[in-house]
């Protein structure tokens, strides 16, 4: 924005000068500022666009563990195929995915950081769908989510 007016300041000190432009101390001035925030502000652009690279980079090492959380609900939502009492919400399934993040021991590496995430996510889910299973079914879900994470890991 600040860029924009020193342009239509250095603008205006153009058209309304009406002798040597060099000998006008304000438009050499004007011009002189709007160089040095126009070099600024690309500079926030060139780290702006390297931040938006480190960002996109990172959330993709924690792909795997979206992946398997993407996997165990699917899972749990099927399993109210086997029997209708077994509905979940995304709302609850993403209180258990948060919380296995928070759970998770934490990791200077983020590959290891995300392989706890996903030890930590499958374990806990295992444990809150298990205790509200009927035992005949408990069976069902284990080999439906191993089947799913096989499919999944290719």
């Amino acid at each position: 924005k600040s860029l924009m007016l020193l342009d239509a300041s250095l603008l205006e000190r153009l058209t309304s000068n009406t002798g040597d432009l060099l000998d006008d101390e304000e438009l050499v001035t004007v011009l002189a500022n709007t160089k040095a925030k126009a070099a600024e502000v690309n500079a926030k652009l060139v780290a702006a666009d390297e931040t938006r690279s480190s960002i996109a980079e990172k959330r993709e090492q924690f792909r795997p563990a979206a992946t398997r959380g993407s996997v165990l609900y699917f899972s749990i939502v099927e399993m109210s195929l086997v029997n209708v009492m077994y509905q979940t919400s995304l709302t609850q399934f993403l209180e258990l995915f948060t919380g296995s993040m928070d759970a998770a021991p934490a990791a200077t590496l983020a590959s290891k950081r995300v392989s706890n995430i996903i030890e930590t996510m499958t374990y806990m889910t295992y444990r809150y769908v298990n205790r509200g299973l009927y035992e005949k079914d408990k069976l069902t879900f284990v080999l439906l989510v191993t089947l799913k994470i096989l499919v999944a890991a290719g």
